[in-house]
């Protein structure tokens, strides 16, 4: 068979399999005890990947080295889509929030250490470019030696060091893609250098990688407002027989997200042998982002009342739902309120470093190891929204479910003509967010020699991590002025991009400045808004509003906000105890590992409250601090009644600490300011006196019980049947929501915060199997096979505000299926691949029905996805490679229940299909 491009080096097999605490000690460990094994295929990396998850002492599963090359994956987080049990969202054409056996709560960590974004807890697993990695281990249950994984899990990312080469390695790729909806090309490259060399004072290696990696992206969405309510009895309605009971959405629309996003990135690391026993080494990470964002919306109101000339809108050619008298189908509006538009032009961007030192003795009995490492990690944004506004309200011919979405036409309105255009706003946003940390960690294996306890291990480890985010925004408006769009300093008007597909859609283009235009004349933007602004004042010199605004507009640089800022430190000390044990009952072999892990965790919150009562608006700081500690048992037991077979049980708990955002002390209260000589109807339900939003510093950590059983068929080297089933009681999912409460000051109060919510179960099952087909004819074997199904019932319960026990329901975000399936081959230097992904209907957030009781709100349809990629050997040295992702281009369809018993469909989103073309080049091992 031959080589690959960019053959790949990996640990050996034993090493990998180890937990992810003992690959932070031992990945750079004694290369005496390493055999190498070389990864030149997809055969090898199948092989690889089982190994991990066949002699792990944790359940997880692995992605290794040409997993990921072979796939058509730009990220970690799209390459996870196909692991059983991982479910993705995906937005802006690229997945963006893992889930693993449907929960959001996931632990990061790079080489074993832990790694985070900004402010989050977590990385941003998009941000890792696949060019870059070695391997990605998902861990499903813990062990006391690994960092504390979340509610769901863990995820190590994993990257290559210069002892796993043999001597000098150069290796790297360059790739262009092209985007169906976006009509734009991208360059991706990346490049490893490594070496080492035996000198007098040992052996020393360096490896230094860089990539970029680039996306310009184009999504049309077309949407019903999810805002549905009755027609108004001023409207006009016909035909008469529909009357005016019915039901429809305040407004359909267009949101066309689009921009460019580019990363560069690079890691280096050291190692240095002085001798067979000792290892030193440095581990170095640049992680970046830039994003570059030209998202267009238009919103057609179908309600409203028209001030101009007093009236509502008319509603002809009434249509509604077969078998309902209540819920409009479609129509034709006149009159009401124009159509309103904006360009949200931003740019972002986020700097992340990590640097670790560590070391590793190991004896003849005894391994000792330690790593220290800090992180500085910084997301900045930076957004420039120009609004718009049609000058007239044309007429609007609209369908609320066609395809399973609105689609609408504009007739009567001539879009190219820069004289039906006003401008409406300008909208300004700053917004930083921060994070720093120093972890170190000291671990101790002992081999005790005893076959019964063959190994134990003490560790301790520190963290120090702080958070802050502050933000501001201001808005100018000034659509009264009528002041035409095409007198704004933002050059020529351009009709919009059309990224729909088929005709569904009928009006789909309007005119708007380019993005350019805008980001490059912020300046003369901020002149021209203080110019209307003040115009503005002039006109209404009584409106304090335009005068607050005026003043947010005097100086170049946004007015940052106290009261929407947090902060927060953290530190944590953790040690742990586990030892393995195993044992044997007549022909069948046991083993295991019991452990437990100590934390404790002490925090300091702060944030300012922002309190606005009797025409005063205060700010009022507020810190909190919290001191809690766990302890975390784990035990497993892997049974072997044959070769090929093995049965596990595990159980564990976990927890996972709230993010830093919802533990804000700060809470915004504005005060309801009601006309005194306006009568009260004493029939009609309490309203709040005002109105609070904010963080939760009484919010608690996660909690839950983990159980886990499987059975493991390993019939080849490359070739396996795993059946997995998983139990999970936990405590105290984080969600926002909303309740009334007596408070002493204002009275009735409605405050919308995080909370935690009541119990909730989660149970499933995962079937995994994968194998080449070496028993076909000599001409077909190359061919293999890969699939998994996950199946996962999820419910939880909503926050016990009102005593006795609340209802369960099903937890947000959670498929109840997700399938993967791939069939693959590799022989005579080509290596072919088709993957197919499909993820089952989820609940985004729920609704509270008239009785009280809770329904789901919000929902998504099934998703379905279709990749394919082909590679040739030129050489040893040089591939040529192509492949396709997206190549169905389904479109995300979600859904509004408004009612028990009554929906309308929210959004249709259009996403680009990718085609790639690259070559990757390698020189050495």
């Amino acid at each position: 068979m031959r080589r690959l491009a960019f053959m790949l080096s990996v640990a050996p097999m034993a090493l990998l399999a180890m937990p992810v605490a003992a690959q932070t000690t031992t990945a750079a460990a004694d290369t005496a005890a390493v055999t190498e094994v070389v990864v030149t295929g997809l055969r090898q990396s199948l092989r690889s990947a089982q190994t991990i998850k066949r002699n792990s002492d944790a359940i997880l599963d692995a992605v290794v080295a040409e997993d990921i090359g072979k796939l058509p994956d730009n990220t970690a987080a799209e390459t996870l889509a196909r692991v059983a049990g991982i479910q993705v969202e995906r937005y802006s054409d690229e997945a963006n929030r893992v889930l693993i056996r449907g929960l959001p709560d996931v632990a990061t960590t790079y080489n074993g250490r832990e790694i985070f974004t900004a402010e989050l807890r977590r990385v941003q697993l998009q941000d890792f470019p696949a060019q870059a990695l070695a391997g990605i281990e998902v861990y499903k249950s813990g062990t006391a030696d690994i960092v504390e994984p979340g509610l769901a899990g863990l995820i190590n990312v994993r990257t290559r060091r210069p002892l796993d080469f043999k001597g000098r390695f150069i290796g790297g790729g360059v790739r262009l893609t092209y985007n169906d909806q976006s009509k734009k090309r991208d360059p991706n490259g990346n490049i490893l250098i490594s070496d080492r060399w035996e000198t007098s004072i040992g052996e020393i290696g360096v490896l230094a990688n860089a990539t970029y990696a680039e996306s310009k992206y184009r999504n049309g969405v077309r949407y019903n407002n999810q805002d549905i309510s009755t027609v108004s009895s001023l409207s006009i309605v016909s035909p008469d027989s529909v009357g005016h009971s019915f039901r429809y959405p305040h407004s359909v629309g267009l949101y066309n997200d689009g921009g460019k996003r580019f990363r560069p990135s690079g890691n280096v690391a050291i190692q240095w042998k002085p001798n067979d026993k000792l290892e030193v080494y440095f581990d170095g990470i640049y992680q970046g982002y830039r994003g570059r964002q030209a998202t267009d919306n238009l919103d057609v109101n179908l309600r409203d009342w028209d001030s101009t000339v007093q009236k509502d809108p008319t509603l002809t050619n009434v249509t509604l739902v077969p078998g309902t008298t209540d819920q409009a189908a479609s129509f034709t509006k006149t009159g009401g309120v124009a159509p309103q538009a904006y360009r949200s032009t931003g740019a972002d961007q986020t700097d992340t470093y990590q640097g670790a030192v560590g070391a590793i003795w190991r004896g003849d009995r005894l391994t000792l190891s330690t790593d220290l490492a800090y992180e500085d990690s910084e997301y900045e944004a930076r957004n420039w929204s120009l609004d718009s506004a049609f000058t007239t309200a044309p007429t609007v011919t609209v369908k609320f479910n066609e395809k399973d979405g609105a689609a609408f036409d504009i007739t009567g309105f001539d879009a190219a003509n820069p004289a039906n255009y006003y401008w409406r706003g300008y909208y300004e946003r700053h917004y930083i967010a921060k994070g720093s940390g120093v972890q170190w960690r000291g671990d101790a294996v002992y081999d005790t020699g005893s076959s019964l306890i063959p190994e134990i291990k003490f560790g301790l480890r520190y963290t120090d991590r702080d958070a802050s985010l502050i933000q501001g925004s201001r808005y100018a408006w000034v659509l009264p002025l009528k002041i035409a769009l095409s007198s704004l300093p933002v050059g020529p008007l351009q009709m919009i991009e059309d990224p729909f597909r088929g005709d569904s859609q009928g009006f789909t283009q309007y005119l708007m400045p380019t993005r350019e235009g805008i980001a490059a004349n912020v300046s003369a933007l901020q002149q021209r808004s203080v110019a209307a602004l003040q115009q503005s004042v002039a006109l209404n010199p009584n409106d304090q509003g335009y005068k607050d605004t005026l003043k947010a507009f005097s100086s170049p640089e946004v007015p940052l906000d106290q009261g929407g800022a947090f902060s927060a430190t953290e530190q944590s000390y953790a040690e742990y105890a586990q030892a393995k044990y195993a044992f044997d009952l007549g022909s069948i072999a046991f083993d295991g590992v019991v452990g437990v892990r100590v934390v404790q965790t002490l925090g300091e919150y702060s944030g300012t409250s922002r309190v606005s009562a009797n025409g005063v608006t205060s700010l009022i700081p507020r810190t909190v601090k919290q001191n809690y500690t766990d302890v975390l048992p784990n035990v497993s037991l892997r049974i072997h009644p044959a070769d090929k077979v093995q049965l596990r049980l595990g159980y564990t708990q976990t927890r996972t600490r709230v993010d830093f955002g919802n533990l804000n002390p700060a809470l915004n209260v504005s005060q309801v300011v009601r006309d005194p000589t306006q009568p009260v109807d004493p029939n009609a339900p309490a309203q709040p006196n005002a109105y609070g939003s904010g963080g939760n510093p009484d919010l608690v950590p996660l909690t839950s019980n983990n159980y886990d059983v499987s059975a493991e068929y390993y019939f080849s080297s490359t070739g396996s049947i795993t059946v997995a089933g998983f139990y999970r009681d936990l405590f105290g999912f984080t969600s926002n929501y909303t309740r009334r409460v007596q408070d002493p000051v204002y009275g009735l109060i409605e405050i919308s915060r995080p909370e935690n919510s009541g119990a909730g179960k989660i149970k499933g099952f995962e079937i995994n199997a994968q194998t080449f087909l070496d028993f076909l004819p000599d001409a077909f074997k190359g061919f293999g096979v890969q699939g998994n199904v996950t199946y996962i019932d999820g419910k939880n319960q909503f926050p016990k505000t009102l005593g006795g026990d609340a209802p369960y329901v099903r937890i947000t975000g959670l498929s109840k299926w997700t399938y993967n399936a791939a069939m693959f081959y590799e022989r005579n230097g080509v290596t072919g691949r088709i993957s197919y992904n499909r993820r089952s209907p989820w609940v985004n957030y729920y609704r509270q029905a008239a009785d009280g009781s809770q329904y789901a709100g919000v929902g998504v349809r099934a998703i379905s996805r279709l990749d394919a990629s082909l590679s040739y050997d030129l050489s040893k040295q040089l591939t040529i490679s192509f492949d396709v992702t997206n190549l169905l281009a389904k479109p995300f369809e979600n859904y509004n229940n408004y009612s028990p018993n009554r929906a309308y469909p929210v959004d249709v989103r259009y996403e680009g299909r990718y085609y790639g073309v690259g070559m990757r080049f390698r020189f050495g091992q």
